[in-house]
């Protein structure tokens, strides 16, 4: 195993770090987004920003599971008080089980929301007949990051940094 040593201070390797980061630098620029399509009407920006999001994210996490893959993770949070290797209280298990039930569903949905609209509204974009499905839709995505966000900050907390 050769994992790079984290930059958050705790148990946590460099990639756990950076996704920990990235998942909660997303969720603001996810907020900014949303911000600047329903109250500045910025239909073009709103989109460059969502695909920029899509793409960085696509590649983190695409780099997190080679890293997880190559190096694993379980050896760095069994120093964790929380760690009880599938017992009935084991905290990691059930907060990674919590994270996955968000962090699976998540991003597919928002790939299908963002290949969607590309393929539904004009270049420029502009709303349409289908800006009521994709308001929805994105709106479910959005909430999905978040809970990805939140659920992932408790898992790392319970696995590496407590």
């Amino acid at each position: 195993m050769f994992a790079i040593a984290g930059f958050l201070g705790t148990r946590g390797s460099f990639m756990l770090d950076f996704v920990v980061v990235a998942m909660f630098a997303v969720v603001p620029a996810l907020g900014v987004s949303i911000f600047l399509v329903k109250c500045r009407r910025q239909f073009k920006l709103h989109r460059r920003i969502q695909i920029a999001l899509g793409v960085i994210l696509l590649l983190a996490v695409a780099a997190f599971e080679v890293d997880m893959r190559m190096n694993g993770w379980k050896h760095l949070a069994e120093p964790s008080p929380y760690w009880q290797d599938g017992s009935v209280n084991d905290w990691v298990d059930y907060s990674l089980l919590i994270h996955l039930l968000f962090a699976i569903p998540t991003p597919i949905l928002w790939c299908v929301v963002i290949v969607k609209a590309m393929r539904r509204f004009s270049n420029p974009p502009r709303p349409n007949e289908y800006s009521r499905s994709h308001k929805l839709w994105a709106w479910i995505a959005t909430i999905g990051m978040t809970m990805t966000a939140i659920t992932g900050g408790i898992f790392y907390w319970f696995a590496f940094a407590a």
